[in-house]
């Protein structure tokens, strides 16, 4: 699973503790809210309830009272029930018998003991609030009042509270994304500045005085740069002034051999022999100097122009004995690309070189188009590229480095790392993949080299 990346965390972490609080916040203020409202409205139901007792019980004192009518002189409107309990019967104002089984035995028992009590229950599913005063040792009197307006208001301040939770959440996550954009904005300049350098330009530097409170990182990141650079610097200006060290002696040396492979026919067979070896390790010591040579300047930027990649390419076949008859244009490419001679021509003879010694020879040599980039695929029609060497390839191939992992042979084991350098100061890049129907596929990526 992927992993998120800090922005979108950082956002989230907002957003859920901005919900986390105004939930919190929402349900203290609606418990408050509603332990408030129902408080004040048990004191004014009880308020109400004595009065409406006391009148009740007025109207009972007389020789013959009409409890009815004293019920109904009662003014209680539409959200109170008076109900009257006198000498083991059940008086209302109307029929209504889920009123009086509504009170609970508990309750009646405490007002029929001369305690008065109050109790909320719940009458045809509707929440109501039930109010008994004992009036005399045979009369208690009740009333029901609704509490279905109060229950609406509840519902309603929670919608709103849950809805300010949503808003103030999604408000944190607005804040936590628009926070690390700021925050993180030095941290994008940092890994500006580490692309650039990555991409071989050693001039990339961080401004220290861009944020206060980053400029020891600032520092120190130019400090690294610029001992990266000299070091970088100092291992190609050495491996250059070995390179150049090498070639005098190298040339004297490769002048004797071909002296004693000119007097081969005076020489006996061991002796004929080993002066063949030698000449053949001075020759493959003379392209290591020269692969190091190149590889010594390769990060410089291409200089580019046009250049007819169809010809470099029959002439690198040319000069390993292939025929031309590999190499093909695919449809609607031009043979002119924009791109520099000289490194092309060496890609186009490393990838050839190492199909030759590595593989079975190349199977096709295609030049093709991604875009606007220039596509050089050279197919090896050999075995393919072993599972276990394959990180060892793409490390060679992408990263420079020269290790042998395919066999011994007369490549001086430089070649692809030189094929990535040249494909890099094209701003390009070079994969190696599995050729479908076995062998290898060497595929090499030249940006703006097509119009």
């Amino acid at each position: 699973m992927r992993r998120l990346g800090l922005r979108t965390r950082v956002a989230a972490a907002f957003a859920v503790g901005a919900l986390l609080l105004s939930a919190s916040m929402a349900l203290v203020s609606y418990e408050l809210t509603r332990r408030s409202l129902l408080e004040d409205r048990e004191r004014i139901a009880l308020r109400a309830a004595y009065f409406d007792a006391a009148v009740v019980h007025a109207g009972l004192d007389t020789d013959s009272p009409d409890v009815v009518e004293v019920l109904r002189s009662l003014d209680t409107g539409g959200n109170r029930r008076p109900v009257l309990h006198l000498n083991g019967e059940w008086y209302a104002r109307t029929a209504d018998p889920g009123t009086t089984t509504a009170i609970p035995a508990e309750l009646r028992r405490i007002v029929a003991a001369g305690e008065p009590a109050v109790q909320r229950v719940r009458v045809a599913g509707q929440p109501a609030l039930v109010v008994g005063v004992p009036l005399s040792a045979s009369a208690a009197y009740f009333e029901v009042n609704s509490l279905r307006e109060l229950e609406q208001t509840f519902q309603v301040l929670a919608l709103a509270l849950t809805t300010v939770a949503v808003l103030v959440a999604g408000s944190g996550a607005a804040l936590g994304w628009y926070a690390t954009r700021h925050g993180l904005r030095p941290l994008t300049a940092v890994a500006d500045a580490a692309g650039k350098i990555a991409a071989g330009d050693f001039t990339a530097r961080l401004t220290p005085a861009t944020d206060p409170d980053l400029t020891r990182l600032s520092s120190s990141f130019n400090q690294m740069v610029d001992q990266l650079a000299r070091r970088i610097e100092r291992d190609r200006r050495f491996a250059a002034d070995v390179s150049h060290e090498l070639r005098s002696p190298l040339q004297t040396l490769a002048a004797a051999a071909s002296v004693l492979a000119r007097r081969r026919e005076h020489q006996d067979d061991r002796t004929a022999m080993a002066a063949g070896l030698v000449a053949a390790e001075i020759d493959r010591f003379q392209r290591l100097v020269n692969d190091l040579i190149d590889l010594a300047r390769s990060d410089q930027p291409a200089h580019r122009a046009p250049v007819d990649v169809v010809e470099l390419a029959e002439e690198a076949c040319h000069a390993y004995d292939l025929p031309v008859g590999v190499v093909q244009l695919a449809p609607e490419v031009p043979p002119t690309w924009h791109v520099e001679r000289r490194r092309i021509a060496q890609v186009l003879a490393n990838l050839l070189d190492n199909a030759v010694t590595y593989g079975a020879g190349p199977a096709a040599v295609r030049l093709c188009r991604d875009g606007g980039s220039g596509v050089i695929e050279v197919d090896d029609d050999g075995p393919g590229v072993p599972v276990e060497d394959r990180e060892a390839i793409f490390d060679r191939f992408v990263r420079g480095r020269a290790a042998h992992t395919r066999g011994a042979g007369d490549g001086t084991g430089l070649g692809l790392a030189l094929v990535a350098q040249h494909a890099a100061a094209h701003d390009g890049h070079a994969t190696v993949v599995d050729r479908p129907g076995g062998g290898a596929r060497f595929r090499v990526t030249l940006p703006g080299s097509l119009p």
